[in-house]
């Protein structure tokens, strides 16, 4: 059975769920599942996990992400991008001066509503299922952090294109609106491209037709996600059963407390654990990831 991490370079049209799918018959498996869905419109990086690796998803979603947008001004619609239908149309004096001047205000602790047109349930019920019907019903805040924000210039169409490194749970299509708004002209998506997530960027990621070809083969294992937390390496047959059995057990060496990747004496990735006082605790057991 296959196991492990495969970093998918999502295509436009396609959602997150359609590439699973994919991905469940070229490999012949069924346990498939991704970390952070992107919109159909959207590309670039989407981790998948095969297998046992599926109990890494939960961590691969927690982390920062960064995207490249495009941000068509003088326009609003009620996707908050340009998939959606027009509501407004303005014109647009503002210079590039002006945006970079602005984005200061999207920087930091954000508290952002979340568009109606998204996956988020409000009363059993998710917020785009009640848009189609074209209903809107009041949405709390969430809070989101925006750690870097940077115009890049112009695309091809003429849009501004923006560096974010953002949090999770944060909406771009809704940052996109918002600094619309702010610069008076109203503001929407016209393009998104994920470049890092779960720490794998691009330069890590394969198309579906690359998959279709080379298969397994391209599948990373499943520690291949924690490379940011040392590696703790079991020596002792007790040590190595006691772990293996799912037990918390006593570590002689002196070492700093934190996040390990805990091996077997066969090396085999065994667990992601917590190093507190002299005690290894497992945070997630991989055996047989």
């Amino acid at each position: 059975m296959a196991n492990g991490i495969i970093i998918m370079d999502k295509p436009a049209g396609w959602t997150s769920m359609d590439v699973c799918a994919k991905l469940r018959g070229i490999l012949k498996t069924k346990k498939v599942g991704h970390a952070g869905t992107l919109d159909p419109m959207a590309t670039g990086v989407l981790p998948v996990f095969v297998g046992q690796a599926t109990r890494a998803v939960s961590f691969a979603e927690n982390g920062r992400k960064e995207y490249v947008a495009s941000l068509r001004l003088g326009l609003v619609t009620n996707t908050q991008d340009t998939s959606g239908e027009v509501l407004e149309e303005h014109e647009v004096n503002v210079t590039e001066e002006e945006i970079a001047r602005v984005l200061p205000r999207f920087t930091g602790d954000l508290q952002q509503i979340p568009p109606m047109f998204s996956a988020i349930k409000v009363g059993g019920k998710k917020l785009y299922e009640l848009a189609r019907k074209g209903q809107e019903v009041e949405r709390k805040s969430r809070p989101v952090t925006i750690y870097e924000l940077e115009l890049l210039g112009r695309d091809e169409a003429g849009d501004y294109r923006l560096r974010i490194l953002c949090s999770k749970g944060t909406y771009v299509r809704t940052l996109c609106h918002d600094i619309g708004a702010a610069l008076g002209c109203g503001g929407c998506m016209s393009a998104l491209r994920r470049t890092m997530a779960a720490g794998f960027t691009l330069a890590d990621s394969v198309t579906l037709e690359t998959v279709q070809a080379e298969g397994e083969s391209l599948l990373r294992p499943v520690d291949s996600l924690f490379a940011d937390s040392p590696a703790y390496q079991i020596r002792h047959e007790k040590v190595d059963k006691l772990c293996r059995n799912g037990n918390s057990f006593t570590v002689h060496e002196p070492l700093a407390d934190g996040t390990y990747r805990v091996y077997g004496m066969d090396g085999t990735f065994l667990c992601l654990s917590r190093l507190e006082s002299g005690t290894m605790t497992a945070l997630k057991n991989f055996f047989g990831a």
